[in-house]
């Protein structure tokens, strides 16, 4: 029970879903989502656990940091005294094995693109390769195990390959999200720079941050423009949430409280995850078959929810409650 207890604490489940949102993204754009199946459930609790095992060993690395930037984080057991290093070694045994065996007897693939986010895990955490410690390489792994590993699972579990047609895809949203992961160590400055950890932020300032990432939006969104030229009106509807990030963007640039940053960041993090429940809910009906008009008004209905979140916050930031976990 205890290890469950953890393993839940570990998940992290904003950051969990927003991966799921991108393995069935990569089964929806291929237009096989009709149906979860027990494959996709078996692929969605084992990249949950490959996850687990990614914030596992990042715990046990950046335990000092953790303690200056997380000190009271009910999801940093390490700093809380809920769990010691061995505790968290066994967990990441478990959810090691766990990903793999629930994947292997049935797609010996998609149990190979585990292995491989298993991988990545721990070569961004521990020495000797350690990229959370490489300026550019940080942001640019992170990236490719958030989006990249999820979306060909989620190709992989529908008996699929990745083919020509997903990479302006698959190369929009990893631009998109690394124009948001590069903005996670404005959270984590006081334990980074106690410990010397050389951060895109700490190295290069706030302006020279907030641009790579309006970059990386702006790359992120031409090509998703591209790849979306045969639903142009998706492409449009979508520009209203990339405008609500930027104009977030713009604000943390000019905040300077804590709390002001933070609330930026999170609010311009929902923009990202509704062009990903947007996008999915628009491919998903599509591998339904349903109609172009279908798709738009499920997408304005969804905008609209999205836009009226958007614009409370416009009016009311002080009411706001800090969600994002970085």
């Amino acid at each position: 029970m205890k290890l469950l207890i953890l393993y839940w604490r570990l998940l992290r489940y904003r950051v969990a879903v927003m991966m799921v949102l991108f393995m069935l993204l990569g089964a929806a754009w291929h237009q096989r989502l009709t149906t979860i199946n027990g494959a996709i459930i078996a692929a969605i609790i084992a990249l949950a656990s490959s996850y687990v095992c990614a914030t596992s060993v990042n715990d046990i690395a950046d335990r000092n940091i953790d303690a200056i930037n997380l000190p009271n984080d009910p999801s940093r057991p390490l700093v809380t005294g809920a769990a010691d290093v061995g505790q968290l070694w066994k967990l990441f045994s478990v959810a090691s094995v766990l990903a793999i065996a629930l994947l292997l007897p049935i797609n010996p693939m998609a149990a190979g693109i585990i292995v491989l986010s298993i991988a990545i895990g721990v070569l961004y955490s521990l020495p000797p390769i350690q990229f959370s410690y490489r300026t550019f390489l940080a942001p640019l792994t992170l990236a490719v195990a958030y989006v990249g590993i999820p979306y060909w699972l989620g190709v992989a579990i529908v008996g699929d390959t990745i083919k020509a047609s997903d990479l302006p895809l698959m190369a929009a949203l990893y631009l998109l999200f690394t124009g948001r992961i590069i903005l996670k160590d404005f959270r984590d400055r006081e334990g980074d720079a106690t410990y010397g950890k050389p951060t895109f932020l700490l190295k290069y300032g706030k302006p020279a941050t907030c641009l790579v990432s309006l970059l990386a939006i702006c790359s992120g969104d031409i090509l998703l423009i591209v790849t979306l030229a045969n639903r142009w009106w998706l492409a449009a509807l979508l520009q209203l949430y990339v405008m609500g990030a930027i104009a977030m963007l713009y604000r943390l640039y000019r905040v300077s409280s804590r709390r002001d940053e933070q609330l930026s960041i999170g609010v311009a993090a929902k923009m990202g995850n509704g062009i990903l429940t947007t996008l999915l809910g628009v491919l998903t009906l599509a591998s339904y078959d349903a109609d172009w008009m279908m798709q738009l008004i499920f997408s304005l209905a969804l905008t609209a929810i999205y836009l009226i979140n958007f614009i409370d916050f416009l009016r009311h930031p002080d009411q706001s409650i800090i969600g994002y976990k970085g």
